[in-house]
């Protein structure tokens, strides 16, 4: 059923966010300071293109840099792909097949404004590989 509604998820909304996330993480990649956003931009648009079957968990380890690293992406990225998910997810939610799917792009809006600290792993491995 997973395989399903991502290919469905593929067509309708996960392509779209994550050419929107591989270009937010071009943009960020231009400058020094932006590089470890854009890797996590990069991470967050292969989530984005493939939602049924993970999840996104807090990672322990994450530091003060991260936090730091999530208020930076806030303001340069994060509520314009916040804002494209919450779009997506209400244009979505108007059918009753859209639902499911909409409820995905509402998943990905806590991981779209602080991309930092999080681990995304499958579904049947809640707690990571630790």
């Amino acid at each position: 059923m997973k395989t399903l509604l991502n290919l469905i998820w593929l067509i309708f909304s996960g392509f779209w966010m994550a050419i929107l996330y591989l270009f937010a993480g071009v943009l960020l990649f231009i400058t020094i300071i932006g590089i470890p956003l854009a890797i996590a931009s990069w991470r967050i648009a292969a989530f984005a293109l493939w939602p049924f079957g993970r999840t996104a968990i807090p990672r322990r380890d994450a530091g003060a840099a991260s936090c730091v690293g999530n208020v930076l992406w806030l303001i340069l990225a994060g509520w314009w792909l916040a804002l494209g998910h919450v779009l997506t997810g209400i244009a979505l939610c108007i059918t009753i097949i859209g639902i499911p799917l909409g409820l995905a792009n509402f998943k990905l809006i806590p991981i779209s404004l602080a991309p930092l600290g999080v681990e995304i792993v499958p579904t049947d491995q809640p707690f990571g590989q630790r």
